[in-house]
């Protein structure tokens, strides 16, 4: 029999869940027992729902707990490695038999996330048995020029996968074809939406996918010097990156004669950001690296003519670079076959907000939102109504529940309004006002704004003083057709794309939800029950019974009543706290 291993995942949504307590139980249970089992760390495998989530390989086969706090680890070690006896009950999924969470796998294709979840992220052992440099190792192998190399990846139709979509292999060509002596490429880490999740699970998971990313796409386009910009919010990222680099460098990946290539010398470091949504943008990001403030420049030049140090610089993010080894390893037209005619290959999405199985999924391009929501995401928490998802990050646009078989492609999403992005996926449901939802996010990134331009400072600066106003009760006539012209006044004004799709979900809730602000403005009524001071609280006369635990928790004595009377709100009174909605034990509040 062969030794068991014991494998916690340890990404930052699983330490988050407990699951660091949950490893140094179980070893110090494995010392003070001396017990005979392999344990080891890994990262997010996606199903973050479920975490804290320990795997049990065995001679039987591969067992993932869900759910495992400090005392269940305790009784897993007993039972199922001790006494080989695994707890059903706690199992998410195995390849031994069916559960319940199956279904979050079944439509995954794992290209990006290829060993997020199954390989210790800070051994270059366990990456490399997995395939990590293979690819650099056919180049030198078979003598794969710059040319076959950028060709393979025109081929394989990879597209940006940081929000814009422009074709991978094009860009390349453009910094390939710069003529200077000194050329730069950039990991741009930086991304501040929900769909930074996946970047920083791709950079906990498996850095070497990314740095092997960075050293291909640096032979290719004759470059000496690579910068993976990271925000400093993401510690354990950039821990494991500067490990991996390390790794890499003792091994010979990079360095003088990179990868055994006579003459190819190239090293990578990582900057810290600081954390501004704008420096998401590359010219802004390259300023960033240059020790100024993250501004965007002008365009042209653009970064492949003129980037980092005025030199010719490509930038790529995070899951582009990581999916560049696996298109030269097995092929471009392998890749190609998945995905639609003019977005190939696989996309990750981070799925959250009012879903069941929130985590992280990777799926081909033109599977439906439905599909990726209902199949991966289990559906709607409590089974309410579906009603939008909202794509792209907060400059990202909301798609209505009757467009849910809108296919996850570029110009697919792009028709609705709302963009690829970096791949966040927020899910909401009947509980939802989206003109607060437009609010929430609009709130964001006028935050965000670097203040360069002055339609993007101002203009999103008025569009949310207007949003708030309607979500208070205080909208008048004629505020959707000024926030409509406010927004296309940014979109077509501002210097980058921070500024061109702030408007996105302003413009796409008045779009597909124009009711709802109607209701607001001219009803004074939030539909979704969401806006407080649009909300009405109203004793039902049918379920109080007069236990008086509302009167006694209103903080302005708003309620009167009897003991076993009813009750009543008084409305000159009330300031719409919610508070006797949230103590009645009978459900009789009612919101009007």
């Amino acid at each position: 029999m062969g030794k068991t291993k014991v494998i916690v995942g340890l990404g930052s949504c699983g330490i988050a869940a407990g699951a660091k307590k949950t490893y140094e139980k179980i070893q110090a249970l494995q010392t003070a027992e001396n017990l005979d089992f392999e344990l080891k760390q890994t990262s997010c495998i996606g199903m973050c729902y479920n975490e804290p989530l320990v795997e049990i390989i065995d001679d039987e086969g591969h067992y993932l707990y869900g759910g495992i706090d400090e005392d269940k680890a305790l009784e897993i070690i007993e039972k199922h490695v001790i006494q080989h006896e695994p707890l059903k009950d706690y199992v998410v999924h195995s390849d031994l038999f069916e559960t319940l969470d199956d279904v979050f796998f079944d439509d995954q294709v794992k290209i990006a996330l290829r060993n997020c979840g199954y390989i210790d992220p800070e051994s270059l052992e366990e990456a490399e048995a997995q395939g990590a440099y293979r690819a650099m190792g056919k180049i030198q192998k078979e003598k794969l020029t710059a040319d076959v190399i950028i060709q393979s990846v025109l081929d394989s139709g990879l597209r940006g996968r940081g929000g814009g979509g422009f074709p991978t292999g094009k860009k390349w060509v453009f910094a390939r074809n710069s003529e200077s002596d000194e050329k730069y490429i950039i990991c741009n880490a930086d991304e501040g939406d929900p769909g930074a999740f996946m970047d920083r699970s791709l950079l906990e998971g498996d850095p070497h996918a990314v740095l092997e990313g960075m050293i291909i796409g640096a032979y290719a386009i004759g470059v000496q010097q690579g910068v993976i910009y990271c925000r400093a919010e993401y510690p354990l990222a950039i821990k494991r990156l500067n490990i991996a680099i390390e790794q890499a460098r003792e091994k010979g990946y990079l360095g003088e004669n990179a990868c055994g290539i006579e003459g190819f010398n190239f090293d990578i470091y990582v900057k810290e950001g600081a954390g501004a949504f704008v420096c998401g943008e590359e010219t802004a990001l390259m300023a960033s690296v240059e020790g100024e403030r993250g501004m965007p420049r002008k365009r042209p030049p653009f970064p492949a003519v003129k980037g980092l140090w005025g030199k010719p610089t490509n930038i790529n993010n995070v899951e582009t670079w990581a999916n560049v080894p696996w298109i030269i390893r097995e092929g471009a037209q392998e890749y190609a076959k998945y995905g639609t005619e003019k977005s190939k290959g696989t996309k990750v999405f981070a799925l959250t907000g009012k879903i069941k199985h929130g985590g992280l999924v990777e799926v081909p391009m033109g599977m439906s939102i439905r599909d990726i929501v209902f199949k991966l995401g289990g559906g709607i928490l409590e089974d309410k109504a579906f009603k939008a998802v909202q794509l792209g990050g907060p400059s990202g646009g909301c798609i209505p529940a009757y467009m849910a078989d809108t296919i996850v492609d570029y110009d697919s999403v792009n028709a609705t309004g709302a963009i690829m992005g970096s791949g966040g996926l927020v899910v909401m449901d009947e509980t939802t006002c989206m003109v607060d939802m437009a609010r929430f996010f609009l709130d964001f990134t006028e935050k965000e704004s670097c203040g360069k331009c002055t339609f993007c400072r101002v203009g999103t600066k008025r569009m949310l003083e207007i949003l708030t106003r309607i979500t208070k009760g205080d909208g008048k006539e004629g505020d959707i057709e000024k926030l409509e012209e406010l927004a296309y006044q940014v979109k077509e004004n501002s210097l980058c794309g921070v500024g061109q799709t702030a408007p996105n979900p302003v413009l796409t809730t008045i779009k597909y939800f124009k009711d709802e602000y109607e209701a607001h403005i001219r009803d004074k009524k939030c539909p979704a029950k969401v806006c407080t001071e649009l909300i009405t609280y109203v004793v039902d006369d049918e379920k109080c019974t007069g236990c008086t635990v509302c009167a006694k928790n209103c903080p302005v004595d708003a309620i009167s009543g009897e003991r076993k009377q009813l009750h009543h709100i008084d409305q000159d009174v009330c300031i719409q706290c919610g508070v006797c909605y949230t103590k009645c034990n009978f459900d009789a509040i009612k919101l009007l």
